[in-house]
């Protein structure tokens, strides 16, 4: 699972995935991390559309926007059984999360230390996601909310490597996750086709897309957080 990332700019999401100027304009921090907002692309009825929302995504039956549990990842195994995923997944609210980078951590030493991945193209990374819209009972505020899928990644060469195994767990049975990206030709797949097409690219990606290597990470937030504001 992912608990961290880097936003491109929005002018570089705008340029990459053809975006034009249908956005939100609202402010978001180049680093990401759960509960607080981050950009994702989705589907419009003349394109695709850039939105800003909350990473842990509020399901429909939520009464209130702090849940007790966490929804940043979804399981992609789980999406048609989950209750918090299910709705979204069957009415297609599928979304690109624009990412230039991803931390996770490797416990291979003994101790946690992260490791930041990139694409090994230079390109930035399109996650896969799911998106819902809730509105607060009590309020009427409405919000957008955004979870990023995770596939079971044990026979992976190096994602299989990342987060603290355990011992009384099989190697091949630890239930390891990685980010599933989508390529840019199945942008419009995943984004606007049947369940059955988006099933399809729900796929680990092969080990050379990859630029990995262990960093030492600022902490989000404060002095090391960079502000973007969306340009409308």
């Amino acid at each position: 699972m992912c608990n961290r990332y880097v936003t491109p700019s929005q002018a570089e999401i705008e340029r990459f995935w053809h975006i034009g100027n249908r956005n939100q304009p609202r402010w978001w921090e180049a680093a990401i991390h759960p509960r607080t907002v981050g950009p994702f692309i989705r589907a419009h009825e003349i394109g695709h559309e850039l939105v800003v929302g909350q990473w842990a995504l509020i399901p429909h039956f939520a009464k209130s926007a702090k849940l007790s549990y966490q929804t940043n990842n979804a399981r992609s195994e789980e999406l048609a059984s989950k209750a918090s995923y299910r709705q979204p997944w069957q009415r297609g609210q599928r979304c690109i999360i624009p990412a230039m980078s991803f931390d996770e951590p490797c416990w291979e030493t003994g101790r946690n230390v992260w490791w930041q991945f990139r694409r090994s193209d230079g390109a930035p990374w399109g996650l896969a996601g799911l998106w819902n819209i809730w509105t607060d009972p009590a309020t009427g505020e409405v919000l957008e909310s955004y979870t990023m899928l995770t596939i079971n990644a044990d026979a992976h060469p190096l994602m299989s490597r990342m987060h603290k195994p355990d011992p009384k767990i099989p190697a091949n049975a630890q239930d390891k996750r990685s980010v599933i990206p989508i390529e840019v030709n199945d942008v419009d797949c995943w984004l606007a086709g049947s369940v059955e097409e988006a099933s399809s690219l729900l796929r680990l990606a092969p080990e050379h897309i990859f630029d990995a290597k262990p960093v030492e990470v600022p902490s989000l937030g404060g002095a090391n957080a960079i502000t973007q504001q969306a340009l409308w």
